[in-house]
């Protein structure tokens, strides 16, 4: 059935004899298969975010948001840790096949991990954050994706299919609070298993749909399925009329100051991106007076909603990129949205938020009582600030759909550029390990500055970041201009020699510039490049 998909001859534009029509075809499909693993990535982490603060309640009464906000920041923190670690691996084994396999493997099983923890072991909470930091350490895979993304596709397919990898993680990270609404419904009980001790609910639930989608994913990469094919720089060579890959490749020196620029400017945007979706369930729960399935339910809705937001603007970024450079719509479209979505979320209401009694077991009601909603009193500043409006929240929210899909698609679109046709399997650990940062500072900044200090203070820092960022990104955006390279007159297509033939990178090479393994692989094959 898949046969009748598949392109019966190469496009126009990619027909220059670099590759053959099994290998477009076997390319595009793996490449297909690194957007689906970048979707399950960031749904693993994104799923148990509403849902998490009720369920360690539930099984933890006496833990606290600020334990919460340690656990969110746990998937994070081991994925910061391992992406350049991954990145490292992937470019001394040249593949990435087998450390994406282990890694579904480790995703799958901290996830049943997780979605047991009705067994209730001694202390649960720190099971809880050990799942959460295994999961996150599978995550790390991202950095080979998105290394293999850039050797992958050519110039002309890369902000499409950069575009297409940040909808899939927009998507993965939108979708999974979605999902958790949509299993809201089997309530704290659902279906007992184990004898009374083990819930399918609407907590573990969440955590079972991680590990069918990780068997499935993992399947995907068997040999047969999923089949490497590197072709970037090939075209550079190529353009350039020279006879080695290698050569090319470390002939074009990267701006390294650009890249740390955009890695900063990412960890800012994911960092107020994060904010937002860890902070959402508990400040609608502080403002609305919601309670836990009410703000699960009206924050799913509104993330569905997003994920159609994102899905158009992910469509449109493309067209756009051909009328506006792409690093002016970086800072006027993703940037700008961002920040004003942040300053909307400066509270303005006219009062304080309706403040919820102590919960009194005594009292024979339940925590859901309209008595306990609200914003508790235990965050001083409840009495003292006014509430933020429904209308400034849904705004805001809008904004946030809009400018995010822009800017980390741009950001990661122009980095790959700005690196050229080199391995970038280390740098784009880094990158990774950005937002992984900004993902961990992220809770932990709710937890301290939002519970201690309120809205003002949490809403404040993050518009004047991103404020800083997007003048700072104007004022050196000559810097964000990728690399040129002159097109040769076409070649055919020809057998390639095998140079250097070991499979492995010099290890003089490993170091300073972080390369991976040599590209075009699948051909038996170094290319080398002669210096421009």
């Amino acid at each position: 059935m898949s046969a009748r998909f598949e392109p019966k001859r190469l496009p126009e534009d990619v027909d220059d004899g670099l590759e053959t029509l099994e290998e477009y075809t076997q390319r595009w499909r793996s490449v297909r298969i690194i957007y689906y693993t970048m979707f399950l990535m960031a749904l693993g982490f994104s799923i148990i975010l509403t849902g998490i603060w009720p369920f360690l309640n539930k099984l933890d009464p006496d833990a606290g948001k600020e334990f919460m906000g340690l656990i969110v920041a746990a998937n994070p923190l081991g994925q910061m840790i391992f992406s350049p670690i991954f990145g490292w691996w992937g470019n001394r084994l040249g593949k990435i096949r087998l450390p994406l396999l282990l890694s579904l493997s480790l995703f799958t099983l901290a996830s049943a991990v997780y979605s047991s923890l009705e067994l209730r072991p001694d202390n649960v909470k720190y099971w809880m954050l050990g799942s959460r930091f295994l999961i996150g350490v599978s995550s790390a895979n991202i950095a080979l994706c998105r290394s293999y993304l850039s050797a992958a596709t050519r110039i002309t397919e890369r902000t499409h299919a950069v575009s297409m990898v940040s909808l899939a993680q927009v998507l993965g990270f939108i979708i999974g609070p979605t999902l958790q609404a949509a299993v809201t419904p089997l309530g704290d009980q659902g279906y007992v298993w184990l004898w009374g001790k083990m819930h399918f609910n609407m907590y573990t639930a969440s955590g079972w749909i991680n590990v069918g989608m990780s068997i499935g994913n993992f399947m995907m990469f068997l040999p047969g399925v999923f089949e490497e094919h590197k072709i970037a720089a090939r075209e550079v060579m190529v353009m350039q009329g020279g006879t080695s890959e290698r050569e090319t490749w470390k002939a074009i020196k990267p701006n390294y100051l650009s890249a740390w620029i955009l890695i900063v400017a990412f960890f800012i945007l994911v960092f107020n991106f994060v904010l937002l979706e860890t902070l959402g369930t508990s400040l609608t729960m502080d403002m609305f007076a919601w309670s836990k399935a009410d703000s699960l339910w009206y924050m799913g809705i509104m993330m569905t909603t997003a994920a159609i937001v994102s899905l158009v603007t992910f469509v449109l970024i493309s067209p756009l990129c051909k009328l506006i450079a792409e690093r002016y719509l970086l800072i006027w479209g993703g940037f700008s949205l961002m920040f004003l979505g942040r300053v909307l979320f400066v509270p303005w209401g006219p009062d304080p938020p309706k403040l919820a009694q102590a919960f009194n077991a005594s009292l024979n009601l339940s925590d859901d009582d309209p008595l306990f909603l609200g914003c508790p009193p235990t965050q001083e500043w409840c009495g003292e600030l006014p509430a933020l409006t429904l209308t400034q929240f849904i705004i805001g929210f809008a904004l946030t759909s809009v400018g995010y899909p822009i800017g980390v698609t741009l950001i990661q679109t122009i980095f790959s550029k700005v690196l050229g046709p080199r391995p970038q399997g280390v740098w784009m650990g880094w990158m990774t390990g950005s937002g992984c940062l900004s993902r961990v500072l992220g809770p932990v900044f709710v937890g301290s500055i939002y519970t201690r200090l309120g809205t003002y203070w949490t809403f404040g820092v993050t518009s004047f970041m991103m404020l800083v960022s997007m003048f700072w990104l104007q004022c050196s955006n000559r810097l964000l201009i990728p690399p040129t390279f002159d097109k040769a007159t076409p070649v055919e297509l020809q057998e390639l020699s095998k140079h250097n033939g070991g499979s492995k990178v010099d290890d003089d090479d490993a170091g300073d510039d972080s390369p991976e393994e040599l590209v075009s692989k699948e051909h038996g094959s170094h290319h080398s490049l002669s210096r421009p």
